[in-house]
Order: C-alpha cells, then sequence, then structure tokens
C-alpha cells in the first residue's frame, strides 16, 4: 500500500510535466503525415494495386521530383504523391524537406543518415541495395537514412506480384518512418 501511495504522486507529476518540444519544422510535420497516409493505405491494402499505389505515394513524398526514381512506378497513368521537393535532397542536390545540417543529431544520424554533401553517391547507394537485395539477404541496413530504406521497400514492393510481400514490406517501411519521426520527437539532446 505504501508503494502506491509513493507511486501515484510520481504518476501525476509525470501526467503534468510538459512534453518536450519538437524539433520538427511544419513543412517536414505535413510530410510525415503524408507519408503515414500513404503507409497506412500501404498496410491495408487490399490489392496488389493499391499496395503499389500507396508504395509509389510513399517513395516519391521521399524522393521528390528529383530523385532518380521518381514518377508513376506502377504504370498506371497517375504520379501517386506527387511532390516537387522530397523529404530528401534531390540527385542533383536540390534542397530536401530535411536540411544539412539537421536540427539535431539523431536527424541528422536516423533521417539524413549523414552527410549529403555528394547526394548522388547517397542516392546511388540506394539503388545499389536495391538491385543486390534478395529475400536471403536484405541489403537495405547498409542504407543509414531511414527515409532511404522506406524508398528501397516501395520499391520492392513496386516490383513484387504478391499482396502478402507487399504487406510485408509495408511494414518495413512503417518501422523507418516511425525511427524518422522519433528522431525528431525524442532525441535526447544532452545525451
Amino acid at each position: 500500500m505504501r508503494r502506491a501511495l509513493l507511486v501515484l504522486p510520481m504518476l501525476a507529476l509525470a501526467a503534468c510535466s510538459p512534453t518536450p518540444a519538437s524539433d520538427m519544422p511544419p513543412e517536414v510535420a505535413e510530410r510525415f503525415d503524408q507519408l503515414t497516409v500513404a503507409i497506412d493505405g500501404w498496410e491495408d491494402a487490399g490489392s496488389i494495386e493499391e499496395a503499389r499505389a500507396n508504395a509509389e505515394a510513399a517513395r516519391n513524398l521521399v524522393m521528390g521530383a528529383h530523385g532518380p526514381l521518381y514518377g508513376d512506378g506502377d504504370e498506371d497513368g497517375e504520379i501517386a504523391g506527387s511532390s516537387s521537393t522530397g523529404l530528401l535532397p534531390g540527385y542533383g542536390g536540390e534542397p530536401g524537406l530535411v536540411h544539412d545540417p539537421a536540427v539535431n543529431p539523431c536527424v541528422e544520424a536516423d533521417v539524413l543518415g549523414g552527410s549529403w554533401e555528394t547526394p548522388a553517391a547517397r542516392w546511388d547507394e540506394v539503388t545499389s541495395a536495391i538491385d543486390a537485395w534478395d529475400v536471403t539477404e536484405n541489403t537495405f541496413p547498409s542504407l543509414a537514412s531511414h527515409p532511404q530504406r522506406i524508398v528501397g521497400w516501395a520499391t520492392l514492393t513496386l516490383e513484387t506480384d504478391t499482396l502478402d510481400a507487399a504487406l510485408e514490406y509495408a511494414g518495413h517501411a512503417r518501422l523507418h518512418l516511425d525511427a524518422s519521426t522519433y528522431a525528431y520527437e525524442g532525441c535526447a539532446l544532452d545525451a
């Protein structure tokens, strides 16, 4: 009983403590909201066509029009997730919504995945990892940027013919979106 009496005031203090402010700029928050909608649709897809459309949207939202894989990936005549500016910098160095240098060390490590001084090389890493990916050898952990891994899983979805595989890939994409969000909202700046 004594423990309960001690724990209750501590819980009340924790509940009343202000939540730390997020370092997330409004345009990044909006893009993460768009990615959430795309990945929700991808995870809940009832057909391979629906999964592909949502994977295409997620890939385009990360890459933007200047990304090497941007466009109508499912070949349905429409560009889902159409975006002139990607979350990450473009292939030719066009600015992305996430800026380099990053707003905190977690965004630097998990969202950007390091320097974007040579963006073409960073995107070439993605296409190489996609080309080398195999069911028995997941090459995406070699990509330091979680959004780049979303691009990888989306591309695999656009290439698969099975809904089960597409839904599995959507789960991976969700994890990487969550890690990216946490980089803004949960980064311990004093660490």
